[in-house]
């Protein structure tokens, strides 16, 4: 299918790019101290020839106060040449390269400041971000920032970008300005709409008169805050007029706060979740607009280019997972993209702890300055065993550099657990790489022999250069329920739908797995999107009754663990699951274990962690489910290696871990094997 919109050129004041694809900036931290760096260069020098038209560097900080020092930076002349070498390379890819400058204000952390000073921010508003309270600044210091901000985007055009973008999103300091929840001043830039908007207008203005009239100027703005009393999509329209008054050329819309307890990432958005709001204010202003957030199909993309709520579309961690994305897009290769599965577990999580992102589905991410000269010295004939993540990835990586592969799998198909990944609500994308690496295999060659099991001595039999077993895990029992007067089944049966359980359900294992068995069993049992539409749609019951009812789970579902429930999830990814165990009545208990299992009955034993008190709860129970872990199934490495075959372990059969890791294991492998 040709898509005719996302592929028009489009013109922003001057600049043209070849097509309607924008890589937002997202904060990579490749950059320590502030300056561009080999590994800064050639990750996004990769993304110039996936043949995005625009791509957005950042954020870039401009004083001490605005970020973090591994962040980009213009704060002196001095930044000037590395980034000019770095444009120089993103043209001669065929890349128009903005650069968005960046001032968390009360997002900041004190650590990262120098001297451990404060945060500065319109007031001192305590931020759940950071949990810090910042600083109120003075005027001289407002004023002070308008011109620091001026005077690099300035050093951005010497230093050969193409377009400056302002951050005015996501609760940053633009945003604070404008929200009542963070703005309390009592001058000129507090109280009322034209106040609060005041340092924007100013910013802006400064930012114009520094770049000259004929400079393409951006704004990335927060559509609605989705903070309970700070500005909806009805104040972001009008700011977005201002905006264009001011003198901003294209507006860049994307969702709520980092506060927010509104999903802005994860799959429990929709893909596409945001574009009305960006369709508002598209039809408010007279400038482009890119619509963002959660948009991975290309099909999508056209669709909201085809139906007017967008003139661009914004995508940043779709092309960290897959820099070719336009590439294939554009030439219909839709099954090969490698799409973000939004698990935020390599990028958001990382960036928790001030670590340089990676990519759970792209493992050469933020690699590329290692990996992409590295050739085989040698062919070679190599058997995988296993079609899971570890096996398809090492599979494709290692057919694509030149070696003849084969894959034995003993399922009747490809995949391994990333269809158990994909059960619970919010996970549904990773069925993509599934998809995926079915195409890529194709493309690359890789015989895949379907309900084939490995016997040690049929491949031992074999003249294999290599031999690689990816053979998964095998779940923990727990022995003291075997023989128990209940059903007993694991989370991965449940996950993988081969049993379905009762209504009266007590999930052993407060882990990623058990809270995510939870949740998807807890959504079962309730009303599902399809039926809340339908109801909505033909006023069938009312409004009151719906959202009551949309809140409830028909099934009674317990967590225990022996420690704190929650472990396991990376930080800032597990947060929408408890949401939802909360909405849909999911009780949690942690530093709990089982006394006894009767026919329908468990008692349990609970510790109070204060005084270590135990007390006993005895609740109703059909299905007992064990979500407690899981071993290597390294059987058949061991064999091999005990009969001197040249093999290799890979994911989660050398050592139980997420998807993240058995890519980026099976990854490195393909690039050692032959060298």
């Amino acid at each position: 299918m040709e898509l005719t919109r996302l592929f028009t050129p489009i013109t922003i004041n001057g600049l043209t790019m070849k097509n309607r694809i924008v890589m937002s900036a997202l904060h990579h931290l490749y950059t320590p101290d502030g300056y561009a760096t080999p590994r800064f260069n050639e990750y996004y020098w990769r993304r110039a020839r996936g043949g995005a038209g625009l791509i957005m560097a950042g954020g870039c900080r401009y004083d001490d106060f605005g970020g973090a020092r591994s962040m980009m930076s213009l704060q002196t002349d001095e930044f000037i040449p590395g980034y000019r070498e770095f444009t120089d390379g993103m043209h001669a890819r065929g890349a128009k390269v903005g650069v968005q400058l960046y001032h968390a204000g009360r997002y900041a952390h004190q650590i990262a400041i120098p001297g451990g000073q404060k945060a500065i921010a319109p007031s001192a508003v305590y931020s759940k971000y950071t949990r810090e309270t910042p600083r109120a600044m003075t005027v001289e210091e407002l004023k002070g920032i308008i011109r620091n901000c001026a005077a690099a985007a300035v050093r951005a055009k010497e230093a050969g970008f193409d377009l400056v973008e302002v951050v005015g999103s996501a609760g940053y300091l633009v945003t604070q300005f404008l929200s009542p929840l963070t703005n309390l001043r009592t001058d000129e830039y507090g109280g009322s709409w034209e106040n609060r908007t005041r340092f924007a207008r100013e910013l802006t203005a400064a930012l114009r008169a520094a770049v000259g009239a004929d400079y393409p100027l951006g704004m990335r703005i927060a559509g609605n805050d989705f903070m309970p009393g700070s500005n909806t999509n009805v104040e972001a329209v009008e700011f977005c007029k201002m905006m264009e008054t001011a003198g901003i050329d294209i507006l860049n819309v994307t969702g709520g706060w980092h506060e927010t307890v509104v999903p802005q990432l994860s799959g429990d958005l929709p893909a596409g979740g945001y574009t009305y709001l960006a369709a508002a204010v598209k039809d408010a202003v007279h400038i482009p607009v890119a619509a963002s957030n959660r948009i991975n199909h290309p099909l999508l993309a056209e669709k909201i280019l085809a139906i007017g709520e967008a003139d661009m579309i914004s995508m940043g961690r779709p092309l960290v997972a897959d820099p070719d994305w336009p590439k294939k897009a554009q030439m219909g290769k839709f099954d090969e993209i490698r799409n973000c599965v939004a698990c935020n577990q390599g990028c958001l999580a990382k960036t928790f702890f001030g670590k340089p992102i990676e990519c759970l589905v792209n493992a050469s991410a933020g690699r590329e300055y290692l990996l992409t000269e590295i050739k085989p010295d040698k062919l070679l004939k190599i058997l995988v065993i296993g079609a899971g993540p570890a096996g398809c990835e090492f599979a494709v990586q290692a057919s694509a550099r030149g070696h003849q592969v084969t894959v034995w799998e003993k399922e009747k198909k490809i995949g391994g657990q990333l269809d158990m990944v994909a059960a619970p609500p919010g996970k549904g994308e990773f069925k993509n790489l599934i998809r995926y690496y079915d195409a890529m295999l194709r493309e690359n060659g890789v015989e895949v022999v379907l309900n084939k099991d490995a016997a040690a001595e049929e491949i031992a039999a074999y003249q294999w250069d290599a031999v690689v077993t990816a053979t998964g895990i095998t779940p923990n029992r727990l022995p003291f329920l075997e023989g128990a007067p209940i059903p007993v089944v694991t989370a991965y049966d449940v996950l993988q739908r081969q049993t379905v359980p009762g209504k009266d359900i007590l999930i052993i294992g407060g882990g990623a797995v058990g809270c995510e068995t939870a949740q998807y069993l807890a959504h079962e049992a309730a009303l599902s999107p399809e039926q809340i539409y339908f109801l909505m749609e033909h006023k069938a019951e009312s409004l009151e009754w719906i959202t009551q009812a949309m809140n409830k789970s028909r099934r009674n579902i317990t967590v225990i663990d022996i420690i704190k429930i929650g472990a396991g999830f990376e930080p800032g990814t597990g947060w929408p699951v408890f949401k939802d165990l909360k909405r849909l009545g999911v009780k949690q208990l942690s530093f709990t274990k089982i006394k006894t299992v009767n026919s329908h009955r468990v008692v349990l034993e609970i510790t109070d962690q204060a005084t270590q008190a135990v007390a006993e709860m005895e609740i109703p129970c059909d299905t007992l489910i064990m979500a407690v872990g899981a071993k290597s199934n390294h059987e058949l490495y061991d064999q091999l290696k005990a009969m001197d075959v040249k093999v290799y372990n890979l994911g989660d059969s050398s050592k139980v871990g997420k998807v993240l890791d058995a890519v980026r294991d099976a990854c490195d492998l393909a690039v050692d094997l032959g060298r």
